[in-house]
């Protein structure tokens, strides 16, 4: 019995030490390394003045224009062998004006993305004679850029960011167009020496009275179209030359006008004063009385009574004001019983009225119709 308790004891001593014994030959499992650090990324630090410029994220990448047999030709415009005194760069998606070759008459960098408008470019373009860059965000024009090209007669800016009205520009100038700008400043003198230019167009901008002097526009003494619509002038721009033809005035904020505005313009064929502040008060009773006068814009103002108006006036538009009545007999030049109103030559010439958004309703009075015989189309 003694025996067989030793035996079993034994036994179970064997099977302890050869646990130990497995558990002192495992392997132990190896410790994982530490993970790698990233190594500190040195950057010299740049003066704010020597930063290295960022693209713009809104700006698409710039276009490429296609091989061109002319060695000159920019890479990112098109220079047709057809034509080789053009040069076609617009919608390229261009940051800058690309160097102009000395053949090119004919620039075209509307639609871009240009902010600034540099003199080096322009250095050998001596013979340019039409630039368009309308449909930029073009802020500023460097003063050197028009000495460079003192030949050019068109100049095409509109839809920018200018501010005011470039310094410098060409004398020789005969149509400068600068609509849907920002322009709140016009330079003493900036279109002094500019005698040849017939079309000035500012209308959609930011002028005021304080911005248009009293001989801004005195030496241009052959304008043909003045556009000063949409801006925030109270009063009629003084000095207008009197050989004008066109007046665009609309969209201001005109109270009145002096009472010899218009007198002494030889030319003067169409008057545009819609969406102003004008009431009778403002306009004094023959200041319409022009005998050049062809086609005249009064609507969405406040009168209340149809203005005298020669009989060579051929378009008066009149609609949204507050006018109650029309009397043919006082508008009509010439008696209603009068011979004048027989004879063709002499017979009034307006052709269009229109009377809509007033406060009068049809029919259109019998003496405005036997007065008015032209009349082709009466809108009430």
């Amino acid at each position: 019995m003694k025996a067989a308790v030793g035996l079993y004891s034994a036994l179970v001593l064997c099977l302890l030490m050869g646990a130990v014994f497995s558990q002192r030959l495992r392997p132990k499992k190896p410790p994982k390394p530490p993970k790698a650090t990233k190594r500190p990324s040195f950057k010299p630090s740049l003066p704010p003045d020597e930063l290295e410029p960022q693209e713009p994220t809104d700006f698409p990448p710039p276009i490429l224009g296609p091989p061109s047999m002319f060695l000159d030709c920019p890479r990112e415009c098109f220079c047709p062998p057809s034509f080789p005194n053009a040069l076609y760069c617009e919608n390229r998606n261009l940051r800058t004006v690309p160097v102009i070759p000395s053949r090119v008459h004919y620039l075209y960098l509307q639609n871009n993305y240009i902010s600034v408008v540099t003199a080096e470019p322009f250095n050998n373009a001596t013979e340019l004679r039409w630039v368009n860059m309308a449909n930029n965000r073009i802020r500023k024009v460097d003063k050197q850029v028009f000495e460079k090209v003192p030949g050019l007669l068109f100049l095409y800016m509109e839809r920018n960011q200018l501010k005011e009205v470039p310094d410098d520009l060409p004398a020789g100038l005969e149509q400068l167009i600068l609509s849907h700008n920002q322009i709140s400043k016009i330079p003493s003198g900036a279109f002094g020496k500019m005698e040849h230019l017939a079309l000035l167009d500012l209308h959609h901008n930011k002028l005021s009275d304080s911005d248009v002097g009293k001989n801004t526009f005195k030496d241009m003494k052959n304008l043909v179209q003045l556009n000063l619509a949409h801006n925030i002038l109270k009063k009629m721009p003084a000095n207008i030359p009197n050989g004008i033809t066109q007046l665009f005035l609309d969209r201001n904020n005109i109270e009145d006008i002096p009472k010899d505005y218009f007198q002494g313009f030889s030319n003067l064929a169409f008057v545009r004063l819609n969406f102003n502040q004008l009431s009778d008060k403002g306009v004094p009773k023959a200041v319409f009385n022009v005998s050049t006068l062809l086609d005249l814009h009064l609507a969405h103002n406040q009168l209340t009574s149809v203005p005298l108006f020669n009989p060579q006036l051929e378009q008066l538009h009149l609609n949204h004001n507050s006018i109650e009545s029309i009397n043919g007999t006082q508008l009509c030049p010439f008696s209603l019983s009068s011979e004048s109103l027989t004879d063709e030559a002499l017979m009034p010439r307006l052709r269009y009225l229109r009377l809509d958004g007033n406060h009068l309703s049809p029919p259109v009075p019998l003496d405005v119709i036997m007065c008015f015989r032209h009349l082709k189309s009466i809108v009430i």
